[in-house]
């Protein structure tokens, strides 16, 4: 039934989606505005702002930090930051008043119903509504989730919304309880609440959080459709188990909290920072691996590869273009850089068994090569000169020399020039008559049995481009013998 509804209504767009989304994160924000500075007051409103908002540029910046080898839209990361602070905390506030109010009905025990409801209900409720901006992001944006990194960047942000929330509420309360017993600024409740909640575990939501995002990011490298299934809910199940486990550390005893936090919490982030830099470290030799084979094809230049595989030397190739292009020309290599990096990623993602069908890459990886073409003429100097600034190639490096045979790969065929072919004007591009060594008689398979038979590991539709019209052409697939 729902194939068959499918295959009859038509998909949302685009543009319907983001309205769609803009619409609820703007009814969302209104809410939860309104809901917050109701129960603080105006004044704790405002000082609760201020003060929340202090950790939030650093763990966005962190997030950013870990994301720049590929970097995502800022559109998306900043969505996923409005849902986690505006959508998801508000679900998160009326979900845990109605429970708390049903397991207060039910028993006489005030202290259990505050115990329960932090324990066993808002740990459940929080990660579950914070886990739906990664749900979103992972089925709408799936080009945009390649791996690990994408799950670790988009649940930082979502997590950081949500405790930027969150701190408001709790600062805020904590300024007019203050108010109303004269307290001074030392002995306050909101000194002792800034020093815990943004000091000390100001990292303790994006800690939960980047669990679920893990398994997120590694069911978009699964090629089988249960893993993609169960390994975002075995993320989920221990961000559930380490944010009970924090909110419960108040009950272990005088010490408890203290306890946790020395035993628990600074050894997972520390874990987690060593992961973050792994995963930044190893993203960075995909991006130069994958790269090597389009350079040996021809879509790039051999300086560019270790260049782009670098940031300095990608800061440095954007600092170059902004000084002889001015801020164009610095944009130009930004979205050069970024093309390129998806486009390794992309390789990378289905070269591994990502879940990517076959005219999804092939019209994915067109469509970055004929973006990378066109933006070549500006960022291939600048990021080739950089590489030589940076000592990333031997000063004995020629980039002229041609490439050895056996670096190139033949599903990765190079560049066509129509200018170079006599059979072809500049009108027309015609893919029957462009000049392809892949298709020469005297290499063509078809024609010479004798020729070694393609690589058994190639999978992947071969694009070629056509600077005859600027667009590439998709030829056949071809298959191992």
């Amino acid at each position: 039934m729902y194939r068959a509804l499918h295959l009859v209504l038509p998909r949302p767009s685009g543009t319907v989606r983001t309205c769609v989304l803009l619409a609820l994160l703007g009814a969302t924000g209104i809410a939860i505005l309104e809901l917050v500075r109701e129960q603080t007051g105006t004044a704790g409103f405002f000082v609760g702002l201020g003060l929340a908002v202090l950790p939030v540029a650093p763990l966005m910046a962190a997030f950013r930090w870990l994301g720049r080898a590929a970097p995502a839209p800022w559109s998306q990361l900043l969505f996923c930051f409005g849902w986690g602070a505006c959508t998801a905390a508000l679900i998160a506030i009326l979900a845990n008043n109605f429970a708390t109010e049903w397991i207060a009905a039910t028993t006489t025990d005030a202290s259990a119903v505050d115990h329960l409801g932090s324990v066993a209900i808002a740990p459940v409720v929080e990660e579950s509504a914070k886990a739906a901006a990664l749900l979103l992001v992972f089925t709408f944006r799936r080009g945009h989730f390649t791996g690990p990194a994408d799950g670790f960047v988009v649940a930082g942000f979502t997590a950081t919304g949500f405790a930027f929330t969150e701190n408001i509420l709790y600062l805020g309360n904590a300024f007019v309880e203050d108010l109303a017993d004269g307290s001074g600024p030392l002995e306050s409740v909101t000194a002792a609440t800034f020093f815990v909640r943004i000091v000390l575990s100001p990292f303790a939501h994006p800690l939960f959080t980047v669990l679920t995002g893990l398994g997120f990011g590694m069911a978009a490298v699964s090629a089988r459709r249960a893993r993609r299934i169960c390994l975002p809910l075995l993320g989920l199940a221990p961000a559930m188990g380490m944010h009970a486990l924090w909110n419960g550390s108040s009950q272990f005893g005088e010490h408890g909290f203290y306890v946790v936090y020395s035993c628990v919490m600074v050894p997972a982030f520390g874990l987690l920072v060593w992961l973050a830099v792994r995963i930044r470290r190893d993203r960075l030799r995909a991006v130069e691996d994958e790269l090597a084979l389009y350079a040996a094809a021809g879509w790039l230049g051999r300086a560019e590869v270790p260049a782009l595989a670098s940031m300095p030397a990608r800061s440095l190739a954007r600092a170059l273009a902004r000084h002889s292009g001015g801020r164009a020309a610095g944009r130009t290599v930004a979205r050069y850089e970024a093309d390129a990096a998806a486009l390794a990623l992309l390789r990378h993602r289905a070269r591994r068994g990502g879940p990517v069908r076959d005219r999804d890459f092939a019209r994915r990886e067109r469509e970055l090569l004929h973006r990378l073409w066109r933006s070549r003429a500006t960022a291939g100097p600048a990021l080739a000169r950089a590489a030589v600034m940076e000592e990333l190639i031997p000063p004995w490096f020629d980039p002229l020399d041609p490439v050895d045979p056996p670096a190139a790969r033949r599903d990765v065929p190079g560049p066509r020039r129509a200018d170079h072919d006599p059979h072809l004007d500049h009108g027309s591009a015609d893919p029957e008559k462009v000049h392809d060594p892949d298709r020469d008689p005297e290499r063509d398979p078809e024609r010479d049995p004798e020729r070694d038979p393609e690589p058994a590991d190639q999978t992947f539709r071969p694009l070629e481009f056509s600077h005859a019209n600027g667009s590439c052409v998709d030829p056949p697939l071809r298959t191992s013998r």
